[in-house]
């Protein structure tokens, strides 16, 4: 009993030992020293833990020129700082570095104008800088991304985008980044906080509605117009009820989109094109109710036309901004898969009642119903 109470305890100080080698690791500090290689040219920095295992160490001097050295774990792939002017990715310029394949040490700066690969463009951005003042260090399984930054003006609250790839850069076109973060950096007092520049519920908010209402609620209610006029008079009640709740919903969400471009000034003409031309239809269609003439004027037959393609118009292009915005708006598979199940149920319901509703005409050989 003795001797299996000590293996279990001298066990335990093992795993305990591991486990606490391992946090040590991973939670790092500024306790370390710099490689003996930066040391001539970035001593004396103030450093500061940021985010995960990234250290920013930094000194800012008389003449606004900024002594950055980034360091984390490392094993392959890339690191980068960005430095943003609004608290976006989209934009700002960042430093990267990597070691190659080849064992060679690479620093560049990127100009980042969109979220795919072809759009981060090597070589480019506003930050001014000499490339001989760069360099990248792996020192016991860590990185060290030097670099210095010349600014016409003394840096204190700054955006800063952090993020890093797991794939080694390919002539020097970087990868899809693992993770990122945004933050804004005080280099007076080293104190980080949480970005609030960038309106993150405001964007939710904005695709949740319109999902809600031009992606779920107003499809419904077309359904409801066409494959349920057996309910005379329940399915008009419920075709005006469920559209006027889609348009209110719908228009909320077109007000969040106005103030949400009004705070980032997002760049995407063709989302907002597409958006105020769905709007405009959606608009029609509330029109289309005061203006519905009686069921015996020679009008009629002109108001079924433009009600029923003004409808189908707005549903369609309503369904493409839709899919646009989850993609410009960088959304992850979680929208992706909820719209794309939304839709996918949506088609085959129509699929399906309008098999049973062309089945009833044929039998019943009437004409076909204007809608």
């Amino acid at each position: 009993m003795a001797r299996a109470a000590a293996s279990v305890a001298a066990a335990l100080l093992v795993v305990l030992g591991v486990a606490a080698s391992v946090a040590t690791a991973q939670m790092e500090t500024c306790s370390g020293d710099l490689p003996p290689v930066l040391a001539a040219n970035y001593s004396g920095l103030a450093c500061q833990p940021v985010w995960n295992n990234f250290v920013l160490r930094y000194h800012q001097d008389k003449d606004n020129v900024l002594r950055v050295v980034l360091s984390t774990m490392y094993s392959t792939g890339w690191v980068g700082m960005g430095f943003s002017r609004d608290g976006l990715m989209v934009g700002s310029s960042a430093m990267v570095g990597w070691i190659g394949k080849k064992g060679l040490p690479h620093v560049r700066q990127f100009a980042l104008r969109g979220k795919s690969s072809s759009k981060v463009v090597v070589d480019r951005g506003f930050l001014v800088s000499n490339d001989h003042d760069h360099t990248v260090v792996v020192q016991q399984a860590k990185i060290y991304l030097a670099f210095q930054l010349r600014f016409s003006y003394r840096l204190t609250h700054q955006h800063i985008v952090m993020a890093f790839g797991n794939s080694i850069p390919v002539k020097n076109r970087l990868t899809r980044h693992q993770d990122k973060t945004s933050f804004t950096f005080d280099f007076t007092t080293g104190r980080a906080s949480v970005d609030g520049s960038f309106p993150y519920g405001l964007r939710r908010a904005h695709g949740a509605l319109n999902v809600f209402a031009w992606g779920v609620l107003l499809p419904i209610g077309a359904i409801l117009a066409r494959y349920f006029r057996r309910m005379d008079p329940l399915w008009f009640y419920l075709h005006v009820g469920v559209q006027l709740a889609g348009f209110i919903i719908g228009l909320a969400g077109v007000v969040a989109g106005v103030a949400l471009y009004n705070k980032i000034q997002a760049d995407i003409p063709a989302h907002r094109g597409l958006g105020v031309f769905v709007l405009f239809l959606g608009i029609l269609q509330v029109l289309a109710f005061f203006l519905r003439p009686s069921a015996d004027s020679k009008y009629r037959k002109y108001w079924n036309w433009y009600h029923h393609w003004a409808g189908r118009l707005a549903l369609f292009f309503a369904a493409v901004n839709i899919v646009l915005g989850i993609h410009v708006g960088g959304a992850d598979s979680s929208w992706k898969i909820g719209y794309g199940f939304s839709l996918a149920v949506l088609l085959v319901a129509v699929a399906a009642l309008e098999f049973m509703l062309w089945t009833r005409w044929s039998k019943n050989s009437t004409a076909t119903p204007t809608y």
